[in-house]
């Protein structure tokens, strides 16, 4: 409020104290009411999220944070290890708007039928 009552009449905008004043308290009153309503729409569970479990791809590498892929959609996601861009990951959980995961381990084992026969 200083720059404006410092710099407007320097550009020859004259605008009373209490114009200004008046002014403040209805940009303050609009933010509080934009605040308001934006915070329900910000903690709000999403309505159709992934289950845990399901699977999906990473989009970008996960170190800790980045983005996956599930069913379709993007989603931003966090890992306690390092996953790099394109691998097959798992859901653990959710955290707001946020995918917990985990990469899926490669199945490099033989199968117990072709080990044993032979």
């Amino acid at each position: 409020m200083a720059v404006v009552l410092w710099l407007l009449p320097r550009v020859a905008i004259n605008i009373p104290l209490w114009g200004l004043i008046i002014m403040m308290i209805a940009l303050g009153v609009y933010n509080y009411r934009n605040y308001r309503l934006s915070k329900k729409a910000l903690v709000k569970k999403p309505m159709i999220s992934p289950d845990i479990g399901s699977r999906g791809r990473t989009t970008t590498p996960i170190s800790p944070k980045g983005y996956v892929r599930v069913n379709g959609e993007l989603w931003r996601a966090s890992s306690s290890s390092t996953i790099d861009a394109g691998e097959e990951i798992a859901i653990v959980g959710i955290e707001g708007m946020t995918l917990l995961i985990r990469p899926i381990e490669k199945d490099n084992h033989t199968r117990k039928d072709d080990a044993f026969s032979g």
